[in-house]
């Protein structure tokens, strides 16, 4: 069974072709600059260099098509003919209240993540694009919508329910829904094997940590609570979106700076987090140099972010009265030892205690405990194509 992974943003496709019956990579890629000049393809099959092509891409069917191409290239291909794919998955990221697991997609799947634009604007409508673009040209493949909300659908009510009037729930749906569920869905089950026992009996808390954060806490294998909210803004402080503040600051800064609501949503979600406080840059990799070179708001923006993780893992260790392991994953969780330690060194009351010289090991899945640490901590590497193929192969599997 080859799954074709697709993940559509605005003006980019990533995708990766995956054996699932062993979970082989096939190919990986991304297409980018999508519907701009100077667009690109960039495609690796397993085992070969790294090929770079700029081609005229002016629509995400377009992409597609190069995507499908490149894979049964005559010689850099991995797929004879198209008839060898099997299926392919769809991330998307907004699936409100209508889906607790992946889908196939058909018309009423369709209008139902048309539904849910509102309720993310930069990214559903980019999801679509590229259903729709594969649906155009393979018509008779199977299309499979895998959602970043699902897995925070088993969250209890009083999780997700905000303190606002109950009528806003009901007439418009608005609650927390959560992001990022294929990565803690992953990790928190990879989490498990490492250490050898059934997720079904752990509480475990995962951090996905980059330029989008979040923290989620997995009780017997379910999402119970989660960090982000309606929408992504809610939550950490990240790179450039300003995670929770208080609701007042919305008409204070209007008023100040004299912003319309979207001018003042624009700040919150483009111009703050560590780029707001630093001043420099939302990549963590940029903070980390000015740290280095002595720049004192580099280094409060990288302690507020640390002291943030930590207070969602306490509040999270208190919702499930316990905790057994804390997973870091994604680019920043997996690949700066730094921060792990910020947060790691907030949590000695729980039972947190690392190994310096393990949590200095280059990202690679492990455990970073002390031998004695009552709680564990791990690197776990995310692998959210990996989860949406094994979404799409249980779901045909079980048709």
């Amino acid at each position: 069974m080859k799954v074709l992974v697709l993940n559509c943003g605005s003006s980019s496709l990533k995708y990766q072709l995956i054996d699932m019956s062993d979970e082989s990579l096939l190919a990986i890629g991304i297409c980018d600059r999508i519907g701009i000049d100077g667009s690109l393809i960039t495609y690796t099959a397993d085992g070969k260099d790294k090929i770079t092509k700029e081609v005229s891409m002016s629509d995400h069917k377009a992409a597609v098509k190069y995507v499908l191409e490149a894979l049964v290239d005559d010689e850099n291909g991995v797929l004879g003919t198209l008839e060898e794919l099997t299926a392919v998955g769809h991330r998307v990221v907004h699936g409100g209240e209508a889906f607790s697991s992946a889908t196939i997609i058909n018309d009423e799947v369709i209008k139902a993540i048309e539904d849910c634009i509102d309720l993310a604007p930069l990214h559903n409508p980019a999801n679509l694009i590229g259903i729709k673009a594969c649906q155009a040209i393979m018509p008779n493949k199977p299309q499979i919508a895998v959602f970043d909300t699902a897995f925070h659908q088993t969250m209890p009510k009083k999780s997700y329910i905000y303190a606002l009037p109950y009528e806003y729930y009901v007439k418009h749906r608005l609650r927390r829904y959560g992001f990022h569920g294929t990565s803690h869905q992953y990790v928190s089950g990879v989490t498990a094997k490492i250490l050898k026992r059934d997720i079904k009996e752990m509480k475990i808390i995962v951090c996905h940590l980059g330029n989008g954060a979040s923290v989620c806490a997995v009780k017997n294998g379910k999402s119970v609570a989660t960090s982000m909210g309606m929408t992504p803004l809610e939550g950490l402080v990240m790179g450039t979106r300003s995670g929770d503040i208080d609701p007042a600051i919305i008409k204070f800064i209007a008023d100040k700076e004299d912003l319309t609501l979207a001018g003042v949503m624009d700040v919150l979600n483009k111009e703050s987090g560590v780029k707001g406080i630093s001043g420099i840059s939302n990549d963590f990799r940029d903070i980390e140099v000015a740290i280095n070179e002595g720049n004192k708001r580099a280094k409060l923006s990288m302690e507020v972010f640390a002291l943030v993780v930590a207070k969602y893992i306490g509040a999270y260790a208190a919702v499930m009265n316990g905790v057994d392991a804390i997973a870091f994953t994604a680019g920043l969780g997996e690949n700066n030892k730094e921060v792990r330690k910020m947060v790691c060194d907030y949590l000695g009351y729980l039972g947190v205690e690392i190994d310096d010289k393990l949590n200095d090991v280059k990202s690679v899945r492990r455990d970073f405990s002390t031998e004695k640490a009552k709680v564990r901590t791990l690197v776990v590497p995310t692998n959210e194509e990996l989860a949406i193929g094994r979404e799409t192969k249980k779901l045909l599997i079980n048709i």
